[in-house]
């Protein structure tokens, strides 16, 4: 590992993490929250703790917004912009220290859509779009439905099995991997990476995890050379051969783009599956209500999408001093907007602690984000939880836990890490419905 990354990682998570640590100590719940275990285990008593002390406060490290107005407002607003780590209160020596020591292309880091605002923004962004248009994706319908069913074809009829590692995480990642031109074979090596580093979307993130992060992203740098190499070489039909033919993008934003594709085109969905069968299993009373009107699982993504959201926070730094309800923010402070607690805001959504798949407004959430950073895959997300969860609770109608779920040990992304379930008996496959 070279020695400059430990200097990097001292300067965007090691300072933030000594004050996250230090505020948690002392009872902070915005601490509490970011830094971990409630964070990640269940963080919706914090937020709410952190509801009532105002629409925008203060914290140790930035601005905080939980307001479902606020944060589709400053969601929308050209007065900011999208943030990096070090947008946050860490010294300018640091941040200074952290530009000197860039990291091989990646989905957190310049030249990332994720990371980037317009215009730059924009010229990334528009050549990967049409992949992703509601009749692109209603293409692939046909090849989610056949992922399916041969998932669920291979799970042990009332046998065990892990839900995230058989199923949840085997949908997405397959059909991200045709869009990106991937071999079959090479799925579970992309599991892994994606695994090591979404981490890096947190902040004050332990040395040990930030190394193993850095190791995959270098890894995965050279499997992209060589892929891109081969597309050259042979192009597909896929999004980045078509991305490698037109030369709209040099290599690293190209290794850039494919990495944030290959992450977020599994991470929103795996998450959304498996919170979603956690809290269907959770409510019997809402699975019958599905079995009774199967109209209605559209709107169970939605309100799972709501409930629990696999993304949990994201944030936007100033670009001007504003004022947001009353509150000065300065050219340069960041301001972190709670996704989850916009989603659960009763100012919107009547009694939002309560999980209703008949919810008439679960629409409104913003787990996809809003404006110029909307999600791009928001459409094959939903189609692929609809179809999955759907598919799943209609083949094995007996499915339960066989054991207690383990939540993934992240802040920004909100899902399982394992769900053991016991399937029961196997039952015929239901007729697809519209998505």
């Amino acid at each position: 590992m070279k020695p400059q990354y430990w200097f990097r990682w001292l300067s965007v998570q090691g300072t933030p993490r000594v004050v996250l640590r230090l505020q948690a100590r002392r009872g902070d719940p915005f601490a509490e929250l970011v830094a971990g275990p409630a964070g990640y285990t269940d963080p919706y008593p914090l937020i709410e703790r952190l509801r009532g002390e105002g629409r925008i406060i203060r914290t140790a490290i930035a601005f905080a917004t939980f307001d479902h107005e606020l944060c589709r407002s400053l969601l929308r607003d050209n007065r900011f912009g999208v943030r990096t780590q070090e947008s946050f209160r860490v010294p300018k020596s640091m941040t200074k220290l952290a530009e000197r020591f860039p990291l091989p292309p990646n989905p957190v880091e310049p030249p990332s859509m994720l990371v980037i605002d317009p215009p730059e923004h924009t010229a990334m962004r528009k050549p990967v779009a049409s992949a992703f248009t509601p009749r692109a994706v209603g293409r692939l319908r046909d090849r989610v439905e056949s992922v399916t069913e041969e998932l669920l074809d291979a799970l042990p009829s009332d046998g065990s099995a892990d839900l995230i590692e058989s199923f949840a995480a085997q949908v997405p990642i397959a059909i991200i991997s045709e869009m990106l031109g991937f071999p079959d074979e090479d799925r579970a090596m992309f599991l892994d990476w994606g695994d090591r580093m979404t981490p890096l979307l947190d902040l004050g993130i332990p040395w040990r995890v930030h190394r193993r992060a850095l190791r995959a992203m270098e890894v995965m740098n050279d499997y992209l050379d060589r892929h891109i190499e081969r597309l050259r070489r042979d192009p597909g039909e896929d999004i980045l051969s078509s991305l490698v033919t037109t030369g709209e993008l040099d290599d690293h934003a190209l290794k850039a783009t494919a990495s944030l594709l290959m992450g977020a085109g599994f991470e929103t969905t795996v998450n959304l599956i498996g919170n979603g069968v956690v809290q269907l299993l959770a409510h019997p009373d809402q699975q019958e209500r599905l079995r009774a009107e199967p109209e209605l699982w559209p709107n169970a993504v939605e309100e799972i999408l709501r409930f629990d959201s696999p993304v949990q926070t994201t944030a936007r730094t100033a670009l001007t001093d504003v004022d947001i309800d009353g509150v000065r923010i300065r050219e340069g402070d960041t301001v972190v907007l709670s996704l989850a607690g916009a989603n659960r805001d009763p100012a919107v959504f009547t009694e939002p602690e309560r999980f209703d798949v008949g919810r008439e407004n679960a629409k409104d959430h913003l787990s996809f984000s809003s404006g110029v950073h909307v999600c791009l895959g928001a459409s094959l997300a939903r189609m692929e939880g609809v179809y999955a969860l759907r598919a799943l609770f209609g083949r094995f109608p007996e499915l339960r836990l066989d054991g207690p779920p383990q939540r993934r040990e992240l802040f920004t992304l909100h899902g399982y890490h394992r769900v053991p379930i016991r399937l029961g008996r196997r039952a015929a496959m239901p007729e697809p419905s519209v998505v």
